[in-house]
């Protein structure tokens, strides 16, 4: 019974590589990287500029061929396959940079998303009273991140953390079973942080998180397992507190481990 109990307590690992490496004309920017990201968790990745964790983003996403190594989707092996194929199997990510139409409105731009799931994106003869379909799920998604005060507001007029959960809504249009965001709090006043967090805190309960983030009080607060990369190779690895204990890690932020 008590086995059963832990079973089922495990969650399922819905992301994996093995042995990821990449090389650039002889530089070697990713080393041996493993990693198991788990269904309803999220899991972060930092270390120091240049440790190599947007790369491991790229790797992941197929928007980089890996070297070497294998990674893993929903079980199946997507080390060879396409960036946009492997959005459409269930990885999505976002960029350090918010990426949304500017001059459309909240609605719009979720709506502009759900076209590719709903088979609308190639349907371009149909009228534009075709897209008043996804009015009701445009309208979840806003409700479910606490956009529904600017539903009708451009994108262009959001402050900074807004329309980083815009992008975060476009993103789980796509109903993705991992979501990568990269560094979601970059450029963020605390109040702004403090929201975004929540919202992933909540996004992950039916989905598999992982983020790069610099920010180490939110990574403290709301991440469940930590990976620690500098110069492109996993240092430690656990809950917070352990790879905050780490000697190794200390070393690599603040160059002692004083």
């Amino acid at each position: 019974m008590a086995v059963a109990q832990a079973s089922q307590a495990e969650p399922r690992v819905v992301l994996t590589a093995r042995g990821l490496g990449k090389d650039f004309s002889g530089f070697t920017a990713v080393n041996n990287v493993d990693l198991d990201v788990q269904h309803a968790r999220i899991h972060a990745l930092i270390g120091p500029n240049g440790a190599g964790k947007t790369t491991v983003f790229n790797l992941l996403t197929k928007f980089l061929q890996p070297t070497r190594g294998k990674i893993t989707l929903l079980g199946q092996d997507i080390t060879q396959t396409r960036p946009d194929k492997v959005a459409r199997m269930g990885l999505v990510r976002s960029f350090q940079i918010s990426a949304v139409f500017p001059h459309l409105t909240v609605r719009e731009n979720v709506k502009v998303a759900l076209q590719r799931p709903s088979g609308l994106a190639v349907q371009f003869w149909l009228p534009l009273s075709a897209l008043d379909r996804l009015d009701a799920r445009a309208d979840q998604l806003i409700s479910q991140l606490g956009l529904d005060p600017y539903r009708d507001h451009r994108a262009a007029d959001l402050s900074y953390g807004r329309k980083r959960v815009l992008e975060i809504a476009t993103t789980l249009a796509l109903d993705p079973e991992v979501l990568l965001l990269d560094e979601p709090m970059a450029g963020m006043g605390q109040e702004d942080v403090q929201m975004v967090a929540g919202i992933i805190r909540n996004v992950a309960t039916e989905r598999a998180v992982l983020m790069v983030e610099h920010n180490l009080n939110v990574v403290a607060d709301i991440c469940d397992h930590v990976t620690v990369l500098q110069r492109g190779q996993i240092i430690a690895h656990g809950d917070y507190a352990t790879v905050s204990a780490d000697p190794r890690v200390r070393t690599a932020y603040m160059g002692s481990d004083a």
